[in-house]
């Protein structure tokens, strides 16, 4: 009979006597104890098992689990004697920021200093012991949701200290999850402030910290050293282009078919990789989405799982307010093309806006992305720059993009739909009303804050031309700023049927005041460029006839769109 898919189980204690679906990870547990580093930073997208492979640390190192040997019976780990002897011997502080996701740094830090301050309610049968002193009391009565920076950001060391002597061995800490605020900071715009609180609780607690055994930490992205690792020299630091620890988290091929021939579903197996596989750890391919595959076994249902536990809030806006390079990028993306790009696996949030290449090393470390290959590049003097090839991780992450690109015109989509359903019938009059209905309602959606889409529309009309490919790509081939003829058009839809649909050309322009006295003119422009750079000779050579080919000049002047032919 096969055991429960139970969802949403971190605690792994609970998980395993419950007798609840479990994919042996303990091996985690040796190779992290023979590595012998002293910090370690563990990077992997969400819901990829890291709070459940904490769990599992903790249940095995900590002394509260002493004698809980039979939790880890049958398992991996469990296997070698070694480390039989070493369950439950060491005093753990064991830490989630996972629940840090506040608008403000005032509000963030309290968090921060009540997530502490339960620690220290926990452990509060030491303050009264032999091993403290009265100063160490009263350190440990100012530990609270208001304590001020000096205590807060020494506290976890303190702690440290505490349990040492107590138990007269040194502390592991597990941190988990200690992005969550850094990526809620650069939202909300008060990165600076929670970066330095966060460098001076890291330095005392990992880096100068004598009562330290070992530290794990966990996230989704490695945050610059120079934002809140600048002290930390002992850190090693695994992404999802390390091997190490590569099987340790997400599932393998062999374990999912494994898993589906346990609740007899075998014959789902190539639809399974189709939605769920694709995420590469290293040198180390073919590795699916547990929250995925275990909703799967849990309903039977294919869904978007992974991708509907988040809003995907920095993804979309990042995407979103993006520049042309970004969404010409999306489009390849979106048509099952990869594009090359360099990836620094130090996320430096502050150049989000700006930096091109940063946004898609977020993607690729959230796991949007996965990296195909690699090469590497001379650059000038000793350095190089490696470039990574990347792809849309499987079919579950292209179809959440879809729906995110289909939610930036949900306000206006009724009339979007009639706009594509008048072109497609080429009715000039109709497209003008409904266009303009859309790019009044969602222009100013595409604004960066400081760069109005009214003054840069590029950046809408290149978001409603990846909105076109979600809703058209299945009967049309669309490419936008490709060579063609003597020139370069702006987008193209080449029907897949020749002999059911028409071509269509697109060419957009901005109303120039100094060359143009009207919208009439910008669109004549256009329609001329269309004529001049040939840009039809691409669809001819296709042997699609001229009398096919629809051909549209976009003027744009702020929200007002004009279109003629």
């Amino acid at each position: 009979m096969a055991r429960t898919a139970a969802i949403g189980i971190q605690d792994f204690g609970d998980l395993i006597q419950k007798n609840c679906f479990y994919v042996d990870k303990t091996s985690f547990i040796r190779e992290w104890w023979e590595r012998n580093d002293s910090v370690t930073l563990i990077t992997r997208p969400r819901r990829f098992g890291k709070t459940l492979n904490m769990s599992m640390v903790e249940h095995f190192f900590s002394i509260q689990y002493a004698g809980r040997g039979d939790l880890f019976e049958g398992l991996s780990v469990w296997e070698d004697e070694k480390y039989r002897k070493i369950q439950g011997t060491y005093p753990v502080i064991s830490l989630s920021f996972a629940r840090v996701k506040e608008k403000d740094y005032k509000t963030a830090r309290e968090k921060i200093c009540e997530i502490i301050t339960n620690l220290y309610i926990k452990i509060s049968f030491i303050r009264d012991s032999e091993v403290l002193t009265d100063k160490d009391r009263d350190f440990f009565d100012k530990v609270s949701m208001d304590m001020r920076d000096s205590y807060a950001t020494s506290a976890l060391y303190q702690l440290s200290d505490y349990l040492h002597r107590y138990y007269g061995k040194k502390v592991i800490i597990l941190l988990d999850e200690y992005d969550t605020p850094m990526q809620e900071a650069y939202v909300h715009g008060y990165w600076d402030d929670l970066a330095a609180f966060t460098r001076s609780m890291f330095n005392s607690a990992f880096k100068t910290n004598p009562y330290l055994e070992r530290a794990i930490m966990t996230g989704i992205t490695r945050v610059s050293r120079e934002s809140i690792f600048s002290d930390l020299n002992n850190l090693k630091v695994v992404t999802t282009t390390s091997d190490e620890y590569a099987v340790s988290f997400g599932f393998t091929e062999r374990e999912v078919f494994d898993a589906l021939e346990e609740f007899g579903m075998g014959e789902e197996k190539e639809k399974v990789k189709k939605w769920y596989d694709g995420f590469v750890f290293g040198t180390y391919t073919d590795i699916y989405n547990p929250w995925s595959v275990l909703n799967f076994l849990d309903t039977e249902k294919y869904d978007t799982y992974w991708a509907n536990t988040s809003a995907n809030s920095l993804v979309g806006k990042l995407i979103r307010e993006g520049d042309r390079r970004i969404k010409t990028d999306f489009e390849k993306l979106l048509k099952n093309e990869y594009i090359w790009r360099p990836i620094d696996e130090q996320i430096v949030y502050s150049q989000l806006d700006d930096n091109f290449d940063a946004v898609f090393s977020l993607l690729l470390a959230g796991g949007y992305l996965k990296a195909l290959d690699y090469e590497r590049e001379d650059c000038v003097g000793d350095s190089d720059e490696v470039k990574y090839k990347l792809a849309l991780t499987n079919y579950e992450v292209r179809r959440m993009f879809g729906g995110m690109v289909r939610g930036w015109f949900a306000g206006a989509k009724a009339d979007y739909n009639d706009f594509i359903k008048a072109m497609l019938e080429d009715d000039i009059d109709a497209m003008n009303d409904y266009m303009n209905r859309v790019a009044l309602y969602t222009f100013s959606y595409f604004d960066t804050g400081n760069r109005p889409s009214g003054e840069e529309p590029e950046r809408f009309y290149h978001g409603f031309v990846l909105g076109m490919i979600v809703e058209l790509q299945g009967k049309y081939i669309i490419t936008s700023n490709r060579e063609s003829g003597f020139g370069r058009y702006d987008v193209m839809l080449e029907p897949k049927n020749r002999e059911e649909g028409k071509a269509f050309i697109l060419e957009f322009k901005v109303f120039n005041g100094r060359r143009e006295s009207s919208l009439e003119d910008t669109v004549q422009e256009a329609l001329c460029q269309i004529e001049e750079k040939q840009y039809e000779a691409a669809l001819v050579k296709k042997g699609i006839p001229r009398g096919q080919i629809c051909k549209y000049g976009f003027a744009f002047k702020g929200k007002k769109v004009l279109i003629g032919r």
